[in-house]
């Protein structure tokens, strides 16, 4: 039995299998438009999978029902077929054990780590970035996880309406809501540990999540933020003008966890754009850089030196420099592993920095 998204909390069976045949249509019919057309469409720390392993087969507690960014999503059973967009949703999947449902990956952002690769190396990756609707027909999900709202648009995966309207149903990770009603200001690891709680419920591994949560919490307890006093910039992107961590987001959350003070914590954002010079102004002590597949680490300190401005900054002299992979920047499973990781690697140079001037 599949799970179909429907107005009524009560769907059952018969709408499922009509969704289904009704995806199967869509799909053919797309496809025979294409031909007639004469187009085509081209297709950090540990992270620990809890036990006991997720089955996703076990009708109790449906059906699901949870108001996602705005956007009522109700599930009757436990998705048997689901697709993922951005690392931060495909690894959320694989830490609740669900990896034998994923029917398909798409926008990965780096590497999975080491303690999910197993769980995640055949998958199917659908794209290389944000997949096109017809190519998540073609994998005839029931359920769509994205890590971004933006995913889910006519010119992407498909319009939220649209895919409800063939039984699939659409999920975002409630960390990147971005109206004001539903975005977290600020979020912090109370709002991810219920993001990971309720993706487990939806998805049919409500034990799953739980452990994986305690297990973060303790994780995250056992932290001893750096004592430093050290500032830093979360430099996510960009190269003219670069993108940063603001102060409402995932990396202002993990910097505070840190013991870091964020030098664009004033900016109310989650992610933002600010000037080079606007940097050079709050010359911070130690530079995050995010690692990702499409803006390495490496090419960012090679930004850092190239450019006037900050090749004086005293941490680019010093090449104070702190590493998070890209999966782990974004409000997740990985969000704990990306503490510890800052914590231990500012460890190394702090007494150097010691918060103020190199001279």
């Amino acid at each position: 039995m599949r799970p179909a998204v429907s107005s009524p909390a009560t769907a059952g069976a018969s709408s499922s299998r009509t969704a289904t045949r009704t995806r199967t249509a869509a799909v053919a019919g797309i496809a025979l438009a294409a031909a007639l057309a004469g187009c085509s469409t081209a297709a950090g720390g540990p992270v620990e999978t809890p036990s006991p392993t997720a089955s996703a087969g076990d009708d109790a507690g449906y059906p699901v029902t949870v108001d996602n960014c705005g956007t009522p999503v109700t599930v009757t059973a436990p998705p048997q077929r689901i697709v993922t967009v951005k690392s931060s949703a495909t690894e959320t999947v694989l830490a609740l054990g669900l990896g034998d449902h994923l029917v398909g990956t798409a926008f990965s952002d780096g590497p999975l780590p080491a303690e999910l690769a197993a769980a995640g190396e055949d998958v199917p990756v659908l794209a290389e970035r944000v997949p096109s609707y017809e190519v998540v027909l073609e994998a005839e999900p029931d359920v769509v996880f994205a890590g971004w709202e933006s995913v889910f648009a006519a010119d992407g995966a498909g319009e939220r309406g649209t895919l409800a309207d063939l039984g699939i149903a659409s999920y975002v990770a409630p960390a990147a809501c971005k109206e004001p009603a539903y975005q977290p200001n600020p979020l912090t690891f109370d709002d991810v540990f219920a993001q990971i709680s309720e993706a487990g419920a939806l998805l049919g591994a409500p034990a799953a999540a739980e452990a994986l949560v305690a297990e973060q919490r303790a994780r995250l307890a056992a932290v001893e933020p750096s004592d430093s006093g050290l500032s830093a910039l979360w430099y996510s992107s960009g190269s003219e003008t670069p993108y940063v961590g603001a102060g409402i987001g995932a990396p202002q959350m993990v910097l505070q966890a840190a013991g870091l003070s964020n030098v664009a914590a004033d900016v109310a954002d989650t992610w933002s754009s600010l000037s080079w010079e606007a940097v050079a102004d709050r010359d911070p002590d130690v530079i995050v850089l995010v690692d990702s597949s499409w803006n390495t680490a490496e090419h960012k300190k090679e930004v850092l030196a190239d450019n006037p401005t900050t090749a004086q900054l005293a941490a680019v002299k010093a090449e104070r420099y702190v590493v998070v992979p890209f999966p782990a920047s974004e409000a997740g499973v990985r969000s704990v592993d990306a503490v510890v990781s800052i914590v231990d690697q500012v460890a190394a140079f702090a007494p150097e920095a010691g918060g103020a001037e190199t001279p």
